[in-house]
């Protein structure tokens, strides 16, 4: 045993359904780890549960709106219901519209954005939080930002709002809970390779050779796994001295 691995731990992943979420549930798997797969879409998040039992490993999917208080604790009772407890979580489900100047900010828009993204992440980390505390031992929990954290995007105000608040949010959460071996950790990516950012990519006509070098110093755009990897690394403890961290998974994107 190693300290990389998550044999009988339980993790819950949010946005699991597509991209990174799904490839952070998978790895859990592969490590290890019993693995609730939550996701507001059924079918794509039942898909990923499909593919991590076809590989041996233990996976089950909750629906949940991360933007309702009372979906959110009933997610994570369904975690403890199914498997025990909880051992760690990764707050990944996001939306990202926005597409307009703040002078022309759609006030439903921005509310959704800022629902899902912040509250969102609020209210994961407190459900969460209940858990780790009732159980007394510890537990990790990683909050997934953006380059747009740290690096402001135009027409992109909720969003860059929103992950600018993700930040600060993981850190007033490492403060008050690192007394009680409870550690809370960020992860920003840059561009990684997922359906959002194909569609972007036809929408503006463009391609990943003509677009990655202005996003990346290695001039391809990451992948899922990449991030996947940050999350869970994190999670285990090969990282336990590691709390109120914000970890760039971006190919130096943020160090221009």
């Amino acid at each position: 045993m190693t300290r990389f691995d998550l044999d009988g731990k339980v993790a819950i992943v949010t946005g699991a359904g597509v991209g990174m979420g799904a490839a952070t549930a998978k790895l859990f798997s592969q490590l290890g780890a019993k693995v609730l797969v939550a996701d507001i879409n059924e079918e794509t998040g039942q898909q990923v549960v499909d593919e991590i039992t076809a590989e041996g490993g233990t996976a089950s999917f909750a629906q949940v709106d991360v933007s309702v208080a009372a979906e959110v604790q009933a997610m994570v009772a369904t975690a403890v219901e199914r498997y025990g407890r909880l051992d760690c979580a990764v707050n990944n489900a996001a939306v990202t519209p926005d597409s307009h100047p703040v002078a022309d900010l759609d006030e439903a828009e921005f509310d959704r954005v800022i629902a899902v993204d912040l509250k969102g992440v609020a209210l994961c980390m407190q459900a969460e939080l209940a858990q780790f505390h009732a159980q007394g031992d510890g537990g990790a929990i990683v909050n997934i930002g953006s380059v747009s954290s740290f690096r402001p995007q135009p027409n992109n105000v909720a969003y860059t709002a929103a992950k600018h608040a993700v930040v600060g949010m993981t850190k007033v959460a490492s403060l008050e809970n690192a007394p009680d071996g409870i550690r809370v950790n960020a992860v920003c990516p840059g561009a990684i390779d997922t359906p959002m950012l194909r569609g972007a990519l036809e929408t503006i006509g463009s391609t990943e050779e003509e677009f990655a070098p202005a996003l990346s110093l290695f001039g391809r755009f990451g992948q899922p796994s990449e991030v996947a990897e940050a999350n869970v690394w994190l999670c285990s403890d090969a990282a336990s001295y590691i709390t109120g961290a914000v970890l760039m998974v971006d190919a130096g994107y943020t160090s221009r």
